[in-house]
């Protein structure tokens, strides 16, 4: 006896048999699709610019900033943070912040023991604030997001240089727009000096020339602030700039020109070396001089990092300085993804045929301060791109509280599995050991206030605090890949003296505000 199905039975059969088939060739079709997609951009992610930068423009250099004494002896700095537009290859209609003009800074120059004044004024229209990267000072002359100044404000801090000759800067620190602010161009140079400075290169512009490295992207004649596609690092650029000079070159017309190497990217990280394999001295790091000159031919430094060299270019010689892929040490996603296989033309040296003479780099540099030995050590996981310790950044919460007159050991563990450095307000430490780099490797000997974490890897950091006590305004601690810090990878740390531990507390976002600038409170008005 045979059984049949009714028609439409057969007929509803039929059609789920379609509807799967067409949705399982839908599937492998966004399958095919998506792992197309993710071909494609592997392949096309990776920038190689090495030997294709037509080196046609003289590399510009920051003036050097104008001041004036006080009748107290104050050396007044007046900078503008203002708008403007900037040829930065892309025609003369690129629209760009800047200090005293449109892109970029002058370089502030002071020597220690000088008390200085710095009037700040902002004309961009948008809230911001101006830190003084690598500089120590009291929490409210910082210039971190508690020193926000206001669209036609001047905020006026004041201080005394208090530390060894070194090579700092200057950028925005407003909370949820740093990487937008200094992105778009504010950014300078503050040099250090001291009266018994050893004999180097001294001679600005010349044969002591501000290297500020940044990447850009654009979208047709205007900066393009999109970010990284597959990983969030932030913007990661295929143009480079030095001084906000497109394809620059430097005419070098002595025999050693020492390059004073800022990296003021907002994510990439650079190994610098010579295309010719040239040589140089690496006699500074983020705080100043090295005890003694290392000879190197790479250098690798994360953002906001910088490194003082030296080099000797033979006479009538070209040579490039470029960024070969860095040592990410991370998995090959991120390596990808976060600029670690990219290379990058930088900056041409053209060397006269006949050099000036100067001074050889001298044997001994400095004399490193003993920062004693700690008395309390803490821990700092980098446990997202969001957050350290597993919270996110929060105005009015202080996260550590530092006693005058210690020295600490701070572990900072990369837990995360993506690409960070950390940097230190305030204090300038000394790297005691790094996973996977020996303790003795050149470009951890000297003094720091940031220094690059790999994925899984630890570094332990011995700091002293000696002064600058104030139970109400906090330093930060943070990453300074400035997508990561403006997403709340920073945390809040006070200074307090041993009697004011009990008066720390929930913080105002504007407890920082109060008091005359004049006086050394800093001031908005």
């Amino acid at each position: 006896m045979c059984t049949h199905w009714p028609t439409t039975r057969i007929e509803h059969v039929k059609l789920l048999g379609r509807i799967v088939a067409t949705v399982f060739a839908i599937g492998a079709t966004l399958i095919l699709g998506v792992a197309g997609a993710g071909l494609y951009f592997w392949n096309t992610t990776a920038i190689d610019t090495t030997g294709q930068v037509t080196f046609d423009r003289s590399l510009q250099i920051p003036p050097l900033a104008e001041s004036t004494v006080a009748e107290d002896g104050t050396r007044v700095f007046d900078l503008t943070m203002q708008r403007g537009t900037s040829d930065l290859g892309h025609g003369p209609d690129t629209q760009t912040w800047g200090v005293n003009g449109d892109y970029l800074g002058p370089t502030l120059r002071a020597t220690r023991g000088e008390n200085v004044r710095v009037n700040v004024r902002n004309e961009v229209g948008e809230t911001s604030t101006l830190h003084w990267h690598g500089m120590h000072l009291p929490a409210a002359m910082d210039g971190g997001p508690h020193q926000s100044v206001e669209p036609g404000a001047t905020w006026s801090p004041q201080w005394t240089i208090d530390q060894p000759a070194a090579t700092l800067w200057y950028h925005p620190h407003l909370h949820g727009s740093t990487a937008s602010h200094v992105y778009r161009g504010l950014a300078g140079l503050f040099l250090l000096d001291e009266r018994d400075d050893p004999e180097l290169p001294d001679e600005y512009g010349v044969d002591d020339v501000p290297v500020i490295v940044q990447d850009k992207k654009f979208d047709g004649t205007q900066l393009d602030e999109d970010g990284a596609i597959f990983a969030n690092v932030g913007i990661l650029g295929d143009e480079i700039l030095v001084n906000g000079t497109p394809g620059a070159f430097l005419d070098v017309t002595t025999e050693r020109v020492r390059l004073r190497l800022l990296n003021a990217s907002n994510a990439r990280i650079y190994n610098f070396s010579f295309d010719t394999g040239l040589p140089f001295d690496l006699i500074g790091t983020d705080g100043g001089l090295l005890e003694s000159p290392v000879a190197l031919r790479s250098l690798q430094l994360s953002p906001g990092e910088r490194a003082e060299i030296v080099v000797e270019a033979p006479a009538g010689t070209r040579n490039v300085l470029r960024s070969t892929p860095p040592d990410l040490r991370a998995d090959f996603w991120q390596t990808r993804f976060s600029g670690g296989d990219d290379s990058v033309d930088v900056l041409e040296l053209r060397a006269a045929d006949t050099l000036e003479s100067n001074e050889p780099v001298p044997a001994r540099l400095a004399t490193l301060e003993d920062l004693g030995e700690p008395t309390v050590t803490r821990t700092f996981d980098l446990t997202s791109s969001t957050e350290i310790n597993n919270r996110a950044m929060d105005m009015n919460r202080i996260d550590e509280v530092v006693v005058a007159g210690t020295t600490e050991l701070w572990e900072v563990t990369n837990i995360s599995g993506v690409v960070h450095n950390f940097h230190v307000h305030d204090v300038q430490f000394q790297v005691v050991e790094a996973t996977g780099m020996p303790t003795d490797h050149p470009t951890l000997t000297g003094r720091k206030d940031t220094v690059y974490v790999p994925p899984g890897a630890t570094v332990r950091l011995l700091m002293r605090f000696d002064d600058h006590t104030d139970p109400n305004v906090p330093y930060m601690y943070h990453c300074h890949l400035l997508r990561h810090e403006d997403d709340g990878m920073m945390g809040q740390f006070v200074v307090v003296g041993a009697e004011e531990v009990d008066q720390v507390g929930v913080l105002s976002v504007h407890s920082a505000h109060s008091g005359d600038g004049h006086s050394g409170e800093g001031h908005t008005g």
